[in-house]
């Protein structure tokens, strides 16, 4: 007889892999589409990014059956909602405050939930990559976070983003932390603020160490398992 959880565990052994990309592409849609065009002043985008982000939470649930995780992501889910309420209704100078705890509590739940499945133990696949894409995003939504508190404690840190309670800030801040992950060099956006440079150094530092160690070690196991699988068996 099939139950919740026995379908939950059926889920969870087929799909576990495919999964980590459709996450991948939920939180790309989510960094590169939708908080430009908050930023643009499209408010109900918010809205939709609360929809993606109850969509990561059912992928999670799948994912991993940890109780914290799911608790942790839901209060995250709530404080996103209630934000955009807020604002409305009843305006408060603790917006950012709260949306940046949210998303950095998203941030390392998910990320840890993504590192367990990514290398578990078993066979390499494509999937697997793409979820170690998706830790290297969770990332720099980390480090975003970590420089929005910086900023809001000092709002000069930042040169170029200004720490108000505007729907063009995480866009800002989503550009400099992968500005950094990635070294490309800072433009009009740069970190004053001796924390803020201590954080870009060791975001640029992962940045540079885990494509060429994790990532690549993912990608050479996953191009040998697919070799030996398609290496013809002998024949006697």
């Amino acid at each position: 007889m099939k139950t919740p959880v026995s379908e939950l565990r059926r889920l969870r052994g087929e799909r576990i892999d495919w999964l980590l990309s459709v996450l991948t592409g939920v939180l790309a849609l989510l960094i590169f589409v939708f908080a430009p065009l908050q930023a643009m002043g499209i408010t109900a985008f918010h809205l939709f990014a609360d929809g993606l982000l109850l969509a990561i939470i059912v992928s999670m649930v799948i994912i991993s059956n940890n109780p914290t995780a799911l608790v942790l992501m839901s209060l995250a889910l709530v404080f996103n909602v209630a934000v955009f309420f807020l604002r409305i209704y009843y305006p408060v100078p603790y917006h950012l405050h709260i949306l940046a705890g949210a998303w950095l509590v998203i941030a390392c739940t998910l990320g840890v939930v993504v590192l367990q499945a990514v290398f578990r133990r078993g066979l390499v696949t494509y999937h697997r990559i793409i979820g170690a894409i998706l830790l290297y995003l969770l990332i720099a939504v980390a480090f975003a976070t970590l420089f929005l508190f910086v900023g809001l404690a000092a709002p000069d840190a930042i040169k170029g983003i200004a720490f108000e309670d505007d729907h063009s800030v995480a866009a800002s801040l989503f550009y400099m932390s992968f500005v950094t992950l990635t070294s490309t060099g800072y433009g009009d956006i740069v970190p004053v603020h001796p924390l803020a440079r201590s954080l870009c150094n060791i975001e640029s530092v992962i940045g540079q160490l885990y494509p060429a160690t994790l990532l690549a070690r993912l990608v050479t196991l996953e191009l040998s398992s697919t070799g030996s699988a398609r290496k013809p068996t002998p024949t006697a």
